[in-house]
């Protein structure tokens, strides 16, 4: 199993890669504060952001609107040094309410009428499959948090857009290996409908493959988020598998646990990230998914004391602010403050905040965030680092590291 990720800029494969990218944009930075149509001209550094804060996607979208404020607050502290500038950060928030018609009409406005150097969000992957060609079509730097494969492909049609979620099939061997080690040989998914759960069916039957594992059933959940999951649910069960698989977000995630204990399923469920949201864990989700498990960025787990990388300290910082502010800390917040973090570093390599040159310098950064560590390249606009990526347990009401 894949440990915790490296400090960024080592002597790895991770720091000779960012060498040479710095190499390369070397020259382009060299320049000093721009102006342009993107309001470059101004002391602001202007982030949009198309959340879920309503509908289907709301478990997911608020922490990341949480996690925007903290770190937002924290680097206005100081300021944001761009070329001669030292800049805030301004946040632009839009509630597309889970819908994807909602959040292409958002990027829209964004882009033209507020005038956003960068855009960031879409925790669905509807959502962000829907921003995706318009922010392309804007020329808009938007960096999502939802996970499918098909947010950043073919890249050809998607210079602009970035993710940060792991990758489906690095999760998928994550698990498969689980399963290995647990010797479980007939193993039963239940995958979300839509993009993500396509990325889920995909990856995970490729992964059993691998481990010799039998993959006895596949069942997509309903989409309506009232559905009953009751009927997916038997029919996985009516196989007899020793383990099953919830590809989902939540709050699916939890209701699919809850059915499957309805339906006299009585072995391991485990989760994709999608699942580690404050609803999975609610009371009424508890009593089905104690024991549970879940592949997840190594954040789920919070930061050591003992853990001194700068990585490792802004990972404790941010996790005492979020203790403090909101009572409880959840793993899927770090990535809005990590994709904040990676538009200010792309604004200060770049010395602007042009939006071309913002996103030449998105895609060449090797760097550690809070959630984990990404190392984007003009080939690769998308997913954390597979190092990045650890095994928790659902013990006493609470996430837990197994490895």
């Amino acid at each position: 199993m894949a440990g915790p990720a490296v400090e960024a800029w080592t002597l790895s494969r991770r720091g000779l890669l960012a060498a040479a990218a710095t190499t390369l944009l070397a020259a382009c930075g060299r320049d000093e504060e721009q102006t342009g149509p993107s309001g470059s001209g101004t002391k602001e550094l202007v982030i949009g952001a198309s959340l879920e804060l309503s509908g289907v996607g709301k478990a997911l979208g608020a922490q990341q609107e949480r996690a925007l404020q903290i770190t937002t607050a924290t680097l206005n502290e100081v300021g944001v040094p761009v070329g001669n500038l030292r800049r805030n950060i301004r946040l632009v928030v839009r509630d597309n309410a889970s819908d994807p018609r909602i959040a292409a009409r958002h990027t829209v406005e964004l882009a033209s009428r507020d005038n956003v150097h960068a855009l960031i969000g879409g925790c669905l992957a509807e959502t962000s499959l829907a921003i995706a060609p318009v922010a392309q079509q804007q020329q808009l730097p938007f960096i999502s948090f939802a996970s499918a494969d098909n947010i950043t492909v073919p890249l050809a049609q998607r210079t602009f857009v970035f993710k940060l979620t792991p990758d489906a099939r690095d999760v998928a061997r994550a698990l498969a290996q689980l399963i290995r080690t647990q010797r479980h040989e007939r193993v039963g998914l239940l995958a979300a409908s839509g993009a993500h759960g396509d990325s889920g069916v995909r990856a995970v039957t490729a992964a059993l493959t691998g481990v010799n594992s039998d993959l006895v059933r596949t069942v997509r959940l309903p989409r309506a988020e009232d559905a009953d999951l009751g009927p997916a649910a038997e029919r996985i069960a009516a196989k007899n598998p020793e383990a099953v698989i919830v590809w989902a977000t939540a709050p699916f995630s939890g209701a699919a646990a809850r059915a499957l204990r309805k339906a006299d399923y009585t072995g391991p469920i485990l989760f994709d990230p999608g699942a580690v949201a404050e609803e999975t864990l609610s009371e009424e989700n508890i009593p089905a998914v104690e024991g549970a498990y879940a592949v997840h960025p190594i954040s789920l787990g919070g930061s050591s004391l003992t853990n001194t990388t700068t990585a490792g300290l802004a990972r404790r910082d941010f996790v005492y602010r979020y203790v403090h502010q909101h009572g409880s800390f959840s793993g899927f917040a770090p990535y809005a403050s990590d994709a904040v973090q990676l538009v200010v570093n792309a604004a200060r390599l770049a010395k602007s905040v042009d939006r071309g040159r913002l996103r030449a310098y998105l895609g060449n950064q090797i760097t550690e965030g809070i959630a984990g560590a990404y190392s984007f390249a003009p080939i690769r606009h998308g997913g954390m680092d597979a190092d990045s990526l650890g095994i928790f347990t659902v013990s006493s009401g609470a996430w837990s590291r197994v490895s």
